[in-house]
Formats: structure tokens, C-alpha cells, sequence
């Protein structure tokens, strides 16, 4: 075999528009791409001008599957600036909606997304008719997130009840009450998906990577903590330039991360849980040592596990929240506009987004960085692709290709996310 090239124009059951090209020269892979082609969205340039107290509902829209990753990071930076900190049941009321967002993201990906792969299916419509029963599962629990994002943000899409500085208004406590029952019969599914996610048939492949993630000393990690790492980083957000830097590669929209002093690095469910396996409730360390992923997953493929884990976890914190809750006395910090710079991280479910601002003395943004998950994680994708695929390589093309595609979606990819602005230039002789 001296040359063969494998091409996958439209990348199905991923959020947003690429591709992927793989190419295999004397029986190895020599080369592999992730190309993304989806148009950038320029969210970060029209930010500017903007009054910071804008930014949550306009990242929100940056992405319909994970608005609150993107709005609380925002709203964490500009609190950064305003000198705000937000504690109490503000702080819990916050990490509850992130556990509705954990829910029904992880969710959608798990059932929708990637189990078609290892049930040998061309989508979850065809998966539906030999396993209603299943998919049946999936969306219950979807619809469970989905409606504990309305009790707190105010709509499972795109929340309009975040502000800087808490919320617009409060649930009350016997709304959160009530829905209890909800969150128990959540737990419930989110367990029998540990068990089911844990019987698939996975690939036997490993992969060692740099797994970046937060790290909090109390919780396993959402919306608070250091940027840690298991090859030795340990920073705050502040000094997230310092490490990691972004580079434009030709045949994608959007940048790629990397650390500059090493290269290519993993977020998302696999180094959140290598890095916070001891964060973990009891239940959770116990589904996952049952599903033999603990306390370190390092194959890939068994990302789907981890990903059930982790809504596992997310229906046990979030019934934690709600029978702790007590009203607070107002649903918000306010704070005065300055001039400043502002940073944060959070840990959407597809990995760690990091955002930083710089505020006029008015409170107008006067520049926007955001770096989301899927351009962190894009090199890592094409060094899978290298290394993962090269014993699948004398299977025929059909097969190969879903491999391909399969491999891209251990990572759960959401490439509208990922295309943001990029500094073009061009010289011409």
C-alpha cells in the first residue's frame, strides 16, 4: 500500500461544520486532519463596544448545547474586574445550574452522539428502532437537565436569568423542593447509564496526554479553581497566557492551543476525572471503580463511561444543592463599573473555556478573548488520528472511515464553539 487517502466531508453526529482527512503512506498514518470549516462567528469582535453586563447573554449564544460555560465564564471575568465574589447560596444556585447543563449535554452526546458508534449504527434514529427502550432512557434524562436549567437560568436554552454579579431573581425554595423527586429519578438513569456505557465493546487503545483541567480543593471542578495538570502545571487564570499560547494552522478556521513549553494537551470529561477522581461523591467512585475506569481512564473510547460518570455526578451534586438551599436575601452583587482586565476558566462539558476581558472605565469591553474546548483539544484529535488508527489501517475503507469518525467523537467536538477570529494576513509579492 504506498499511498491511501481516507475523506470524511461532513463530520455527522458533531455539532458544526468539518471535516477530516487521513492520509496513509506504506502502512502508516502519515498525516491527519481535523479541518474546520465552519466560518467564524466573530463573537469576540463584536463583544467590543459592549456594556460588560451584555456579555452573559451574548455568550450564551455562542453555543445552544453549553450557553452556561460560556456565560458564567464571562461572568466570571468581569467580576474579576469588578472586584465581586460571589459566595453562599449564590455560589451553590450557580453550580446548580451547571449540573443541568452536565446533564443534559452529557446526556444528548452519550445516547444521541456516540453510542450509535459502538451498537454499529448510522445514527440514533436507526439505533431507536432495536433499542427504544434505551433511547427512551436518554432523552428522560435529557429532559431532566433540560428542565433544571429552566427552574434556574429561566429557559433550558440559552439562560436569561444570569447576570454579573448572581441572577436576575432566585427559584424558590419549594420550587427547588419539589423538583427533588426529579433529580432522584435522574440518579437513578444517570446510573443505569454508568452500568450500560460500561458493557459496550471498546477498542483496546491507550494514549498518554498532558490532561489539563480545574482543580478545586472541595469539589470536583465546574465553575471555580486552578488550572492544573498531571505533567506538574498549577496556575491561576491569571496566568493563563503566561503557559498557553494559540497558533493558526492552514487547514482550519480555528486556532489551536497548546502549552508553550510542550505542545498539545487534553481537556474535558477524561482529565477532569483523572486529575479530580477523589472529588467525586461516594456513589460516583463507586459506579466508576464498578465500571472499571477508576481512578484513571486513559482509553479514549471509554470517554463515554467517564462522560455517564459525570451525569452521575451532576444529579448527586445538584439534589445535594437542592435540599441545602435556603433563599438569599437578594439575588445579586451589584458593583460599579472600572477600567481593568479580567480572566476566569470554568469547565464547560467538553472541557475547560478560559476568557478574558478588558473593561473601559465606563464598563464598556473594550477587547474579548475566548478559547473554547474544541480548539484546545484539535491537536490532540489529529494525534489520535496518528496513532490510534495505524492498527485499523487494513480494514476496508467504509470500516476505516468510521473508525476515523468514531475517534473524533471520543471528543464530543462542538466546532461552531471552536471557530472564533483570527488575525489574517496576507503578503503579496
Amino acid at each position: 500500500m504506498a499511498r491511501k487517502t481516507i475523506k470524511v466531508d461532513y463530520l455527522a453526529r458533531v455539532e458544526g461544520e468539518g471535516a477530516l482527512t487521513v492520509v496513509i503512506r506504506n502502512g502508516a498514518v502519515a498525516d491527519a486532519q481535523l479541518r474546520i470549516f465552519e466560518p467564524p462567528r466573530f463573537f469576540e469582535a463584536f463583544l467590543r463596544g459592549r456594556a460588560y453586563g451584555e456579555a452573559p447573554d451574548i455568550t450564551a449564544r455562542i453555543c445552544g448545547i453549553c450557553p452556561v460555560a460560556y456565560q458564567m465564564s464571562a461572568v466570571h471575568a468581569m467580576e474579576d474586574v469588578l472586584g465581586i465574589k460571589v459566595g453562599g447560596q449564590l455560589r451553590a444556585l450557580r453550580r446548580l445550574l451547571y449540573c443541568g447543563e452536565w446533564i443534559e449535554s452529557h446526556t444528548l452526546h452519550v445516547y444521541m452522539l456516540h453510542a450509535p458508534d459502538f451498537l454499529g449504527y448510522h445514527g440514533a434514529v436507526e439505533m431507536a428502532r432495536d433499542h427504544a427502550d434505551i433511547v427512551k432512557r436518554g432523552l428522560e434524562l435529557k429532559k431532566i437537565g433540560n428542565a433544571l436549567m429552566t427552574i434556574v437560568g429561566g429557559r433550558e436554552v440559552h439562560p436569561v436569568n444570569v447576570r454579573v454579579g448572581g441572577f436576575y431573581k432566585a427559584p424558590r425554595k419549594r420550587d427547588l423542593l419539589a423538583f427533588a423527586g426529579e433529580l432522584r429519578r435522574a440518579r437513578d438513569l444517570a446510573l443505569e447509564t454508568v452500568r450500560w456505557t460500561a458493557g459496550l465493546d471498546f477498542p483496546d487503545r491507550t494514549r498518554e496526554y498532558e490532561l489539563v483541567s480545574l482543580s478545586h480543593p472541595d469539589e470536583y471542578p465546574m465553575n471555580e479553581g486552578r488550572i492544573v495538570s498531571n505533567r506538574g502545571l498549577d496556575i491561576d487564570a491569571r496566568e493563563y497566557d503566561a503557559h498557553f499560547e494559540e497558533i493558526h494552522v492552514a487547514h482550519s478556521n480555528a486556532l489551536q492551543a497548546r502549552i508553550r513549553e510542550r505542545g498539545h494537551y487534553l481537556v474535558g470529561p477524561l482529565a477532569r476525572f483523572a486529575l479530580n477522581f477523589d472529588k467525586l461523591s461516594p456513589l460516583c467512585r463507586e459506579a466508576a471503580h464498578e465500571a472499571g475506569i477508576a481512578p484513571i481512564c486513559t482509553n479514549p473510547y471509554q470517554s463515554i463511561v467517564v462522560r455517564a460518570v459525570e451525569v452521575l455526578y451532576a444529579c448527586d451534586e445538584a439534589l445535594r444543592i437542592v435540599e441545602d438551599y435556603e433563599e438569599p436575601d437578594q439575588p445579586f452583587i451589584a458593583a460599579e463599573p472600572r477600567a481593568g482586565v479580567g480572566q476566569a476558566a470554568t469547565e464547560a462539558p467538553r472541557g475547560m473555556i478560559y476568557h478574558r476581558y478588558r473593561l473601559a472605565e465606563d464598563g464598556k469591553i473594550e477587547d474579548a478573548v475566548i478559547i473554547p474546548p474544541t480548539s484546545q483539544n484539535q491537536a490532540s484529535v489529529e494525534d489520535d488520528l496518528k496513532v490510534l488508527i495505524n492498527g485499523w489501517i487494513d480494514l476496508p475503507e467504509d470500516e476505516l472511515r468510521h473508525r476515523c469518525e468514531q475517534t473524533v467523537r471520543n471528543y464530543d467536538p462542538c466546532i461552531s464553539c471552536a471557530t472564533h477570529f483570527l488575525d489574517l494576513r496576507v503578503d503579496r509579492e
